[in-house]
């Protein structure tokens, strides 16, 4: 996947447009894959990466979130988190299963089928520069800011 452009896509956004692989061009983007609005680790997540917005916009970075949720949902979740990136809405996994960020996983020890938490840092031409897997919430703003600066300094 590292080194491959994103596969084709077109999900709705918090923005009031659809987002596709042309709209990525032109900026670093982070693309984050998260199972659900409003839960701890997705909460907390993305408020890692609204506390360190000043640092993400001084990068140049782009941030989406990515989940099944609803632009509803999503929309309360942005303004109850004051979040300041868009999130994507892809209920049909139309991103979220060709970036391997969908599939079986294990929930409490009982394997389900969901959203697996990833990472997808993608470079200003839209290809894929880093994938963080199964991602653990705590500290992964700070990982993906540093390998940002690794990979364009």
């Amino acid at each position: 996947m590292i080194g491959q452009a994103l596969p084709p896509f077109s999900l709705p956004s918090t923005e009031g447009r659809n987002i596709g692989p042309g709209d990525l061009r032109g900026s670093w983007t982070v693309l984050y894959a998260y199972p659900k609005d409003s839960t701890p680790g997705c909460t907390q997540e993305a408020c890692d990466f609204r506390d360190n917005w000043a640092r993400v916009l001084a990068l140049g970075i782009r941030v989406y979130g990515i989940s099944r949720d609803s632009l509803k949902s999503h929309a309360n979740f942005i303004e109850k988190q004051q979040l300041p990136f868009p999130l994507l809405s892809d209920p049909e996994k139309a991103l979220l299963a060709p970036l391997g960020a969908f599939g079986k996983k294990l929930m409490y020890g009982k394997e389900t089928e969901g959203i697996i938490r990833s990472t997808f840092l993608v470079d200003p031409k839209g290809i894929i520069r880093h994938v963080w897997p199964k991602v653990s919430v705590k500290g992964h703003v700070e990982v993906v800011l540093a390998k940002i600066q690794e990979l364009t300094a």
